[in-house]
């Protein structure tokens, strides 16, 4: 008879799952070791968080179910920052964590805790099986949740006793039935072009939805017959690519003057597949003018006029709802005109703010100078790179261009600082032949420095570009702003984090100088192990920290 654990892993393998990201713990050991034996690749970390994040990214890069396994207690307790993030990126992320043999509830047993009441209010659906022959009715059913609808992480909560039990009348693995894609009511479709062809100052923006329904090819066909200004963010970044003609970058304000601009004059507003949140001034008159139109494509329903009110609301999926706009132009094919070129006057007028600032190559480095090294000879361009938080990220977030589809991976709205780091470990495990890069801050590093030997360990070439400042840059430009110089706690040593990279057994090294930059990265590329490139910086307040400190002036 197959004990819980053999089932657990059958029934996940049944699913499609066959990778694993863990950290061992007791509740596990029957667990793991039938994963071993059955041939399920196990990607183990220094800390549970770590593996939640990895397994949140490597959701949302395969746009599937992914499984992070933990111990009870504070293993699940590690866990549940990455399962709040999860929540906020609706990412399919399944998290099982091991817990105490329920006859010992109620009785001071070891780490013992309600880990079901601490997950519930971060996921889609949290359970627990009462009998090992539940467990694939359950993982089926944690599956289909983080599935249906706008994507989603769960949790199941499985006691160590139902892994070790033999099980003689297992309940099978459901069918999994997939669900037709939501279509747009095509009336929606015509009041939306109708307006589109009526405007004369429209603006597309295009969020997640955009990549969760794998709609680059219905956008690329809409866009190349209306050929309207498009700005893309989050999990859209790549999708089309920044060197499109009609593509004028970032549509976040924070790092792009040029969107300010552009959003405050539009007339209509296409948004697709993201949500009216924080990003976007919450559609507010800080970003958008109020007489402006919108128009929101939006699978989730209660996403619809959220923030502000819409004249054209259509609740589908992403992909069909461009399929059907494409079908309705038809033969269309709108030209560009003085609203095209004033956009890119704006993209212009920002680049050349940025190279001027980049143009200063003096030491102590500005990010910027940085950024114009790594976008001009440093990263070669098919990098995919993952985007940690921070003023010395932010500044790079503003200069290079995304290139490639799933290529920009960002910590998402939770704004989890140091889970690139583990993000990038999953981003390189997507892409084992394309170059990956982690760029990152001193004190992002700092959070999962652990996972620096997780990248030796499992032989993955990831290229770690941190910019040192010695500090906390975002928040010793916000204390400066609001002290008038003065800082607390924002201070940090200087360190080497290029010798903790070798001393995991990495490369690494130090570069001060401008001209070292794009060689180093080179070295760093060239290498076959994990790199880390340690960057001497100055803290300089970022794009994304002056809009910050101008909306608080506003309020």
């Amino acid at each position: 008879m197959p004990s819980g654990a053999e089932l657990f892993i059958a029934s996940a393998k049944s699913l499609g799952i066959d990778t694993l990201f863990t950290l061992v713990g007791d509740h596990l050991n029957e667990v793991l070791v039938a994963a071993a034996r059955g041939g399920v690749r196990i990607i183990d970390f220094r800390h549970e968080s770590a593996a939640a994040h990895a397994a949140d990214a490597w959701a949302r890069l395969t746009r599937k179910p992914a499984l992070v396994m933990v111990t009870g207690g504070p293993g699940h307790t590690n866990a549940l920052t990455g399962l709040a993030t999860a929540y906020l990126a609706q990412s399919p992320l399944i998290l099982v964590s091991g817990a105490p043999a329920p006859g010992l509830a109620h009785r001071s047993g070891f780490q013992e805790i309600d880990q079901l009441a601490m997950a519930r209010p971060v996921a889609k659906w949290a359970a627990q099986p009462a009998a090992a022959a539940q467990i694939p009715l359950f993982l089926a059913r944690a599956w289909s949740e983080a599935m249906a609808g706008r994507m989603g992480p769960v949790h199941l909560n499985i006691p160590v006793d139902l892994f070790a039990a033999e099980v003689a009348n297992p309940l099978p693995v459901p069918r999994l039935i997939e669900t037709a894609r939501p279509r747009p009511d095509p009336r929606d479709v015509e009041r939306a072009l109708a307006l589109l062809r009526a405007a004369q100052r429209p603006v597309v923006i295009a969020g997640s939805g955009v990549w969760w329904a794998d709609a680059r090819e219905e956008l690329s066909a809409f866009l190349k017959k209306t050929r309207l200004p498009y700005y893309s963010i989050t999990m859209a970044r790549g999708v089309i690519s920044d060197m499109w003609r009609y593509a004028l970058g970032y549509a976040d304000p924070a790092l792009n003057k040029a969107v300010r601009r552009a959003f405050q004059e539009s007339d209509v507003v296409l948004v697709l597949g993201k949500r009216i949140d924080y990003r976007l001034a919450l559609g507010g008159p800080r970003l958008f003018a109020p007489e402006a139109k919108f128009i929101q494509v939006d699978i989730h329903a209660q996403e619809l006029g959220r923030n502000r009110g819409l004249d054209v609301a259509i609740c589908a999926d992403v992909r069909e709802t461009l399929s059907a706009l494409g079908e309705a132009l038809g033969r269309e094919s709108w030209k560009p005109g003085a609203w095209m070129r004033r956009v890119r006057r704006y993209d212009a007028e920002w680049r050349a703010e940025l190279d001027a600032m980049a143009a200063d190559t003096s030491a102590p480095l500005h990010p910027a100078a940085v950024y114009r090294a790594l976008r001009d000879t440093g990263l070669p361009l098919d990098t995919r790179i993952s985007w940690d938080g921070g003023d010395f990220a932010h500044w790079g977030r503003a200069i290079v261009p995304a290139y490639i589809e799933g290529g920009w991976l960002r910590l998402g709205p939770l704004a989890t600082i140091g889970a690139a780091l583990p993000n990038a470990i999953a981003l390189k495990l997507a892409n084992p032949r394309q170059p990956v890069a982690l760029i990152t801050g001193d004190g992002a590093l700092g959070f999962y420095l652990g996972e620096l030997d997780t990248l030796v360990r499992h032989n993955l070439p990831v290229v770690i570009i941190a910019g040192n400042d010695a500090g906390w840059g975002i928040e010793r430009e916000l204390q400066r702003a609001l002290t008038g110089g003065e800082t607390v706690a924002c201070e940090l040593s200087p360190a080497r984090y290029d010798l903790v990279m070798q001393a995991f057994g990495g490369g690494g090294e130090t570069v001060e100088r401008y001209e070292d930059i794009a060689p180093a990265v080179q070295r760093a590329f060239e290498s076959d192990r994990p790199y880390l490139v340690n960057i001497r910086t100055r803290g300089a307040r970022s794009p994304f920290t002056e809009w910050q400190i101008s909306g608080k002036k506003g309020r």
